[in-house]
């Protein structure tokens, strides 16, 4: 069964992105070295990449090439994508979708990008575990972490740690 997870920076004032949708502010902590907890590191474990429309189409805007040729790429959406930038599927319902998430057995589960699709997978108690990148920087608005939920959850710490340039890494499990 495979686990789903969670991997993402925030602000200290816990926003992902600041007030026009960028990510400018962290981007300046691209040179960090973040050990055994690096990106690749992260993404090189995960087989199946999920994302929301609105992370899809930020990550579509973008010049670079698509970084997820060697994942399997769900974008959960309603409206249909006119000409994908990279191999993806499309799936409109999350229930659906988490029960075929389950079943697979090829490697981890990534939520990437928004809180909007993690709170979903969070409320119908989905999300196994999730590390959070907080860094020194107060946006002062911009996307939250998290929307409002309609229930409260409670993660259990897994770990914490003081990473270089003032950044903490928050590691938590849902199970």
């Amino acid at each position: 069964m495979a686990r789903i997870l969670g991997y993402i920076a925030a602000s200290l004032d816990g926003k992902i992105a600041d007030r026009n949708g960028g990510l400018e502010w962290l981007f300046k902590y691209d040179d960090m070295d973040l050990a055994e907890h690096h990106y690749g590191r992260f993404l090189s474990r995960i087989r199946t990449v999920v994302m929301g429309r609105a992370t899809y189409d930020f990550l579509a805007r973008d010049p670079s090439p698509w970084a997820y040729t060697a994942q399997r790429v769900i974008v959960v959406t309603s409206r249909p994508i006119e000409s994908p930038k990279g191999p993806l599927e499309t799936r409109a319902d999350v229930d659906t979708l988490i029960t075929e998430l389950r079943a697979l057995e090829d490697g981890d589960v990534w939520m990437l990008g928004g809180g909007q699709l993690q709170m979903a997978f969070l409320e119908r108690g989905a999300l196994d575990e999730l590390e959070i990148y907080i860094f020194p920087e107060i946006l002062g608005g911009g996307t939250p972490l998290f929307p409002p939920a309609t229930a409260p959850v409670t993660p259990k710490l897994i770990s914490s740690k003081t990473m270089e340039r003032g950044c903490v890494r928050l590691h938590y499990s849902f199970s």
